[in-house]
């Protein structure tokens, strides 16, 4: 993964991310015009696929619901990276196939630089001042998830991998 980085501060909650407004859908284009739109208004339009949000501590905080990591995802996030997150939306993104990086130097890393990202091996490197952070891998099933794009779909491809035996 690489992309350009989003600054946001410390306790983006759910609503933040996805405001409840826009919460009589699940349809995760229609949630993608509306990601960070209470942050910052224009966020949809101006970022591109593939880049990468930069957070302070307890990122995702608020209600379980998953609306919030599938806005991001379908809007082009390629990665959350922040010092912690909040459990329900940790578990919520590996479900829902948005890779999320806990690295408690995430404030060193400012908005438009450019970052990527080796999940496999734990490195998150800022590209813009050449400089390397480490963090613990992903364990290999959550990597699993991402790659499939979500625990649903590394459901229905464990399912067929079985009727195909």
């Amino acid at each position: 993964m690489k992309g350009k980085v989003w600054k946001f501060g410390d306790n983006v909650d759910t609503d933040l991310i996805i405001a409840a407004r826009y919460l009589n859908t699940s349809d995760p284009e229609e949630l993608a015009m509306h990601v960070m739109e209470d942050a910052d208004p224009s966020f949809a339009k101006k970022m591109s696929a593939g880049d990468i949000i930069v957070a302070g501590e307890n990122f995702g905080c608020g209600s379980s619901r998953e609306h919030a990591p599938i806005a991001l995802k379908a809007a082009g996030i390629s990665a959350v990276i922040a010092p912690t997150f909040a459990r329900i939306f940790y578990r919520n993104a590996f479900n829902m196939g948005l890779p999320i990086f806990e690295l408690p130097e995430a404030d060193e890393i400012e908005e438009g630089d450019i970052v990527s990202i080796n999940m496999r091996e734990g490195t998150i490197v800022n590209e813009t001042i050449d400089k390397t952070y480490r963090f613990t891998p992903i364990p290999a099933f959550m990597q699993q998830l991402v790659d499939a794009g979500g625990l649903i779909e590394f459901a229905k491809r464990e399912m067929n991998e079985k009727a195909g035996e």
